[in-house]
């Protein structure tokens, strides 16, 4: 919607799928309907595993969408396992500049999230794909690290990503991992989320309580976040907004630990939540592993709401340490129980963090400089494909047929 706001011709390939908008331009050329989680069993096993390494429907469907629809760019977002790098070759072969957005560790770390035993891991990233086997990284599966060790030795041993002119990574953290991969700084740019966001309006009370918001699962140090709900004094309440496969279990928890304090909410639509998100005091992600450029901080920003992180991964670079918000330790109940008693005692602060937050927003993530930013990086592609390294001017207007590839 942004793009064709702008002027572009967008078009979208992927795979076919029920909950795909329908009728798509293109939808006839996407590639069959697969289903990966749960994985499926005995022989269909083997040929989901073959079409993760390489797909020949996907490339047919890729090759006629690009006949078809002739775009200047094409831009992939997770192409990994259902459609396979195997659609990079017929884009190569047409001539077409190609970028892709990087929205996590994939091509560095075979199982996505640089983690092994719930622990921060990156043994993988530059070296051997098959650390994941040996650390068991796919949930302790001995047959799926496997292959998902053998899918990335095989796109790594044959450079199968060599196809992508340009990547895009949201944040310097994962840019920089992507570069000890091997992955050179001159097909890297890093272009910020976007968010957006409505009119501006002062909070004249800074909220009461704290807020997570996110998948519950062992990374997102939900659990710490009650554990540090339980060590401050006083009214502080914690609400967890969302759903995952630990639910149960971090709920017996705040029952144990913290009786009457900690509200789950389920998940949530966008508007609860942003409302949720505005009554609270701050924003609590208390992460355990390299987080990227999570968007609810940015939505927490949009309504003056502060946020509490760690020092994982992307967050630092969206919270400003005192400005926007509080960085503490991984895995550290008590730093975070600090970090969150100062803003519920501190009630200016936390307006004033809020309101540095909202200024950042408007500054570093809004749609414009998000867009801005994708022209400069097509053209980029563009001169990579055409043989130039020269960077082209950001302010240079640019419009073009581009197809969405996930």
């Amino acid at each position: 919607t942004l793009q064709r706001s702008a002027g572009h011709t967008v078009g979208f390939f992927g795979m076919d799928h029920p909950q795909n908008d329908t009728p798509q331009e293109l939808g006839h050329t996407f590639a069959p309907h697969i289903e990966l989680e749960p994985a499926p069993g005995g022989l269909a096993a083997l040929g989901a595993a073959a079409r993760m390494v390489w797909s020949l429907r996907s490339a047919s469907g890729m090759r006629a969408a690009l006949e078809e629809f002739r775009p200047d760019v094409v831009h992939c977002h997770n192409i990994y396992h259902q459609l396979s790098p195997s659609i990079l070759r017929p884009i190569t072969q047409a001539g077409v500049p190609c970028v892709m957005t990087l929205h996590d560790y994939k091509l560095a770390c075979p199982s996505y999230q640089m983690l092994a035993g719930g622990a921060p891991c990156d043994a993988c990233v530059g070296h051997s794909a098959w650390h994941a086997t040996a650390k068991r990284c796919q949930g302790g599966s001995l047959g799926g690290s496997v292959a998902l060790s053998l899918e990335s030795s095989i796109h790594r041993t044959l450079g199968l990503y060599g196809g992508v002119d340009h990547f895009v990574s949201p944040s310097r953290f994962l840019a920089g991992v992507m570069t000890r991969q091997g992955i050179g700084s001159d097909r890297m740019s890093v272009v910020n989320n976007f968010t957006v966001f409505g009119p501006d309006r002062e909070r004249t009370e800074p909220g009461r309580g704290m807020v997570f918001a996110g998948r519950l699962s062992h990374e997102k140090g939900v659990g710490d976040a009650i554990r540090a709900i339980a060590l401050t004094t006083g009214d502080i309440e914690l609400h967890v907004a969302g759903d995952g496969p630990r639910r149960t279990e971090l709920e017996e928890l705040a029952t144990r630990l913290a009786p009457g304090r900690v509200t789950f909410h389920g998940r949530l639509d966008a508007a609860a939540l942003a409302a949720l998100v505005s009554r609270s005091r701050a924003l609590v992600l208390p992460a355990t592993w390299y987080e990227n450029q999570p968007m609810t901080i940015l939505e927490a920003y949009a309504v003056r709401t502060p946020v509490v992180v760690t020092s994982l991964g992307g967050l630092p670079e969206l919270v400003e340490h005192e400005r926007t918000g509080l960085v503490v330790l991984p895995a550290d109940p008590a730093g975070l129980a600090r970090a969150m008693s100062r803003l519920h005692t501190d009630p200016d602060l936390a307006k004033a963090m809020g309101a540095g937050g909202r200024a950042r927003l408007e500054r570093d993530f809004g749609p414009l400089s998000h867009l801005e930013s994708l022209s400069d990086v097509y053209q980029r592609a563009v001169a990579h494909r055409n043989g130039r390294s020269v960077r082209p001017s950001r302010r240079t207007a640019w419009t073009a047929r581009t197809t969405d590839v996930s």
